[in-house]
């Protein structure tokens, strides 16, 4: 397998933040529920998934930059795929040179086991505790093989409501199962959301993998996303923006009155405090941004009409231009 820094394309300075940028948006993009039958696009995405499983974790971050383990997850020193090597089979043994489904060398939609060795006192790791982890985990007191469940993968479209203030939508997990995944307040398009213990089940007393829940948003109407602010246009009539007064604003959580000053002119913006994306954790709630565009009315109306041709205006509407 390649470098997981390099599958990611992040340098190793990379802090946990960027780490899961990257990850996120290159799950997006090679996600097989956009490539589908495409063995080329799972396998990427399966590259990724090992960087990141890698990356994303302290802890094999840290035994990786030491030297400890491998871009598989594996020990250094260790190969399953050819003999010889520390623990390694030889060629005619009659397991085989190898195993689909560990570091690279699988075939595409198998998964990817990764393991270390027990780190107790005095403990060693023999070729039982080695041919366990390889099968799927190392073994447990008592005889049963311990593996972590499978990790299952999902992709679901929300509204741009649902988005900015949270919801509840129903997936289809890879073994048919459907459940119900709290979207959370602020998710942005393209985060993935983790939902922990519900993916597959463990294997002798191991926990449960976890669902990783790519989020795309659709695009609103008349809305648009800038951070935790919102911002839209607003339509208002000669009258409004001449005489001023107040103005209906349909924002995220009803329609509320807007006072508009006399004589606004289009590109005004007024705030609306508190309108935005909906507070989440310690981050408040944004605000929205209301810009103001002078309308005319669609038909011809004739009062209008003969008002302008009878008005005086003494002003240049371009002197900003020269």
């Amino acid at each position: 397998m390649r470098d997981p820094y390099e599958v990611l394309g992040v340098p190793k300075t990379a802090s946990e933040a960027e780490i899961k940028k990257a990850f996120r948006g290159l799950a997006k993009k090679h996600h097989p529920d956009k490539h589908a039958g495409d063995a080329a696009a799972q396998k990427k995405f399966q590259e990724i998934s090992g960087a990141y499983d890698i990356l994303g974790d302290k802890d094999k971050r840290a035994q990786f930059d030491a030297g400890a383990i491998g871009p598989d997850g594996n020990p250094r020193g260790f190969d399953p795929r050819h003999g010889g090597g520390a623990g390694g089979f030889q060629q005619g043994h009659p397991f085989g040179s190898g195993f689909g489904g560990f570091g690279g060398g699988g075939q595409a939609g198998a998964r990817e086991f990764h393991f270390s060795f027990d780190d107790e006192p005095g403990a060693s790791a023999g070729f039982e505790d080695i041919f366990a982890n390889m099968m799927g985990g190392r073994r447990g007191r008592g005889g049963a093989r311990q593996a972590r469940g499978e990790d299952f993968t999902a992709q679901v479209t929300v509204s741009f409501e649902e988005a900015a203030k949270g919801g509840t939508r129903r997936v289809v997990l890879q073994n048919g199962e459907q459940i119900d995944v709290k979207i959370p307040a602020g998710v942005r398009d393209g985060q993935a959301v983790r939902v922990k213990g519900r993916g597959g089940a463990g294997r002798g007393g191991a926990s449960n993998g976890d669902i990783l829940l790519t989020v795309s948003v659709a695009v609103h109407p008349w809305m648009t996303r800038d951070g935790n602010d919102i911002r839209m246009d607003l339509p208002v009539s000669l009258k409004e923006a001449v005489l001023g007064g107040k103005v209906p604003v349909p924002t995220l959580t009803g329609t509320v009155a807007l006072s508009v000053p006399a004589n606004s002119n289009t590109g005004a913006v007024l705030r609306l405090k508190g309108k935005g994306i909906a507070a989440h954790g310690s981050t408040p709630a944004g605000d929205l941004y209301v810009r103001l565009v002078v309308t005319l009315p669609d038909k011809p109306d004739e009062a209008l009409r003969n008002f302008a041709d009878g008005w005086a205006a003494d002003y240049d509407p371009r002197a900003k231009l020269r």
